[in-house]
Formats: C-alpha cells, sequence, structure tokens
C-alpha cells in the first residue's frame, strides 16, 4: 500500500515513488555537493536530500520525472524532510498520473463565478470593459485558475493564486465601504489586478516553477505588460481611448501594491487607494501563511507550533477543548 507525503513521521522509512521538481546541486560547508529535490504525491509535498551526490546523478532525472526514494523522514525546522540513500528514476507505465497531482483544497469553480460577479458589477465603464478583456481570455483565465500564488510563502498550492485575488476583492469591498475617500471600484480592481503577472512569472512543468521573464523582471513588471496589452484591447473593442489617467493610477497599484523598497516594490504606495491595496495584500499573504503553518504543523501534541525561523517566534495554535 502507498504512503503518502502528507503521512510520514520522523525516522519512517521511506521506499516510494515520487514525482520529482526543483532540483539543485548545492555544495556544502566543506565544499562537497549534495542534491535537493521536491518531492510530490497528491497529498502535498517534501524536500529530499542526498549527500555525496555527483553530477551523473543530477543529470540522471528531470523535473517532472518519477523517481523512486530510499531514505529516512527527519523533522527539520518544524517540516518533514527526507535523508536519501538512493533517488533513480522509474518508468511511468502503470503509474496513475492523478497520485501525483495535486487536487485543489478550494472550489476553483465557485471562486471564478465570485470573481467574475464582483468585476461584472463595478459602475465604471472603463474598469468593467477592461475586466472584460481580462476574463475572456481562454489562456490567463485558465493559469489563473490553476497556479499558485507562490512557490513558497503564501497560497502555495494549485488554485491558491484565485483564492488569493478574490479574497482580496472581497476585503477590498468592506475597506472601501468604510472610507468614503476611497475609490470601491479602483480598489477592487486592483486586488484583482495585482498579482495577475504571476501568470507569465509561473508555469506548471511537472512542478510549479519560475519562467525566465519571470526570474528576470518578476510578476510587477510582467504585469504591467499584460496590463498594457489589455488596455490596447479594450480600445480597440470599445473603440474609445481608455482614461488617461486611470490607467497610469492602475500601473502604479502594480507597481507599489510590495509596499516597500526592500519587499521589492520599485514604486512606494502615492495614492490613497495604493497604500489600501498593499495593506490588503500584506494581511491576507501573512494571515494565510499562518495558518498554513498552523494546519501543517507536525508538533501535534503541543497547543504550540515548532519554532519558524522565517518569522523568529512559535505560534500558538490553542489547547484542544478550551475557550
Amino acid at each position: 500500500m502507498r504512503k503518502y507525503v502528507n503521512e510520514y513521521v520522523e525516522q519512517d522509512t521511506v521506499q516510494e515513488i515520487f514525482r520529482a521538481g526543483n532540483k539543485q546541486l548545492r555544495p556544502n560547508r566543506n565544499g562537497d555537493l549534495y542534491l535537493q529535490v521536491d518531492l510530490s504525491d497528491k497529498t502535498g509535498t517534501l524536500t529530499a536530500r542526498l549527500w555525496n551526490a555527483t553530477e551523473r546523478t543530477y543529470q540522471s532525472f528531470e523535473n517532472g520525472d518519477y523517481v523512486q526514494v530510499e531514505g529516512k523522514a527527519q523533522l527539520f525546522q518544524g517540516a518533514m524532510q527526507v535523508i536519501a540513500k538512493k533517488i533513480r528514476k522509474v518508468p511511468s507505465d502503470g503509474l496513475d498520473p492523478d497520485e501525483f497531482t495535486q487536487v485543489p483544497g478550494i472550489a476553483v469553480d465557485k471562486l471564478v463565478l465570485k470573481m467574475t460577479a464582483m468585476l461584472r458589477k463595478m459602475e465604471n465603464a472603463s474598469l468593467k470593459n477592461l475586466a472584460e478583456c481580462y476574463l475572456m481570455d481562454e489562456d490567463f483565465m485558465k493559469k489563473l485558475s490553476t497556479l499558485p500564488a507562490g512557490i513558497k510563502h503564501h497560497h502555495a498550492y494549485q488554485g491558491g493564486l484565485l483564492e488569493h485575488l478574490v479574497t482580496m476583492m472581497e476585503i477590498a469591498e468592506k475597506v472601501a465601504g468604510c472610507y468614503d475617500y476611497l475609490d470601491g471600484d479602483l480598489l477592487v480592481f486592483a486586488a484583482f489586478l495585482h498579482d495577475t503577472g504571476k501568470v507569465l512569472e509561473l508555469q506548471y512543468d511537472g512542478d510549479f516553477t519560475y519562467t525566465d521573464p519571470g526570474q528576470l523582471l518578476g510578476h510587477m513588471v510582467l504585469g504591467v505588460m499584460l496590463l498594457e496589452k489589455k488596455l490596447a484591447e479594450v480600445e480597440k473593442l470599445s473603440e474609445e481611448t481608455f482614461p488617461a489617467e486611470l490607467a497610469l493610477r492602475l500601473k502604479h497599484l502594480v507597481l507599489s501594491h510590495h509596499g516597500e523598497y526592500e519587499f521589492g516594490s520599485p514604486k512606494l504606495p502615492m495614492t490613497p487607494e495604493a497604500l489600501a491595496l498593499h495593506c490588503i495584500d500584506l494581511m491576507d499573504s501573512k494571515l494565510a501563511a499562518f495558518q498554513q503553518l498552523i494546519n501543517e504543523d507536525l508538533n501535534t501534541a503541543s497547543p504550540w507550533t515548532t519554532y519558524v525561523p522565517s518569522l523568529q517566534r512559535k505560534i500558538f495554535k490553542g489547547t484542544p477543548g478550551k475557550d
């Protein structure tokens, strides 16, 4: 019987087939090479390390291939990993691809309907027309519905990008209702727009990885490039010039949504909507990352998660059965 990724505990023997992804040949502190590779099945992903690896081992399989792995499961910094003794490519004959494809834990179809309804109820005619140019782009919508919002940090699962955008749109609608000086349509559309460049930044090639444009330009620049393409489309379809200042505001919203230069933002927020968008994005991404750490924590006997180095803290999960 197959043992899935989410079933492994400390010191379990690993002798199973996985789909390989994100393989890297790295030097350790002594300069010796080791192989790091992500091992996936339908329940999740584990990182494996094979010590004393060689270039030959690295070249023996590609990302997306099926590999037989032998080793031990080990808890490291709150996450389960595999210390591998052997990793070898196996043929795909007789293997069910569905066993190695993670199924979204969210109702993607319902999220698409919710997003579409929110965009189409905007009162600003220019933004509604622009939204239609995105919605009728089948390739864009397919990628938007399947890609994660990120490879590691938040909403890092199939459909995560769509979930992130829709949640932010819902928050934006509520925030705009609390501040009468905010342009509600602009803020809701910005919540949809801000990460759309990720459909060009990320790809699925047996595993979620970055495209070359994604590595070289990043999703904010790619998002503005995509926006410019859609602005040209909407002007052609409507036979009207899109408002110049509105187009400028949209580009600024995309380029400033990370909020700080140190977080990779080319510009700081310079409009009320841009500041609100940054705050909404920061809140949703941080909350999602927090909750994912709680859900996936392996320290089940304790009301606290294991220490999370990236956050410099543990997270309190609460004591079961107590208010």
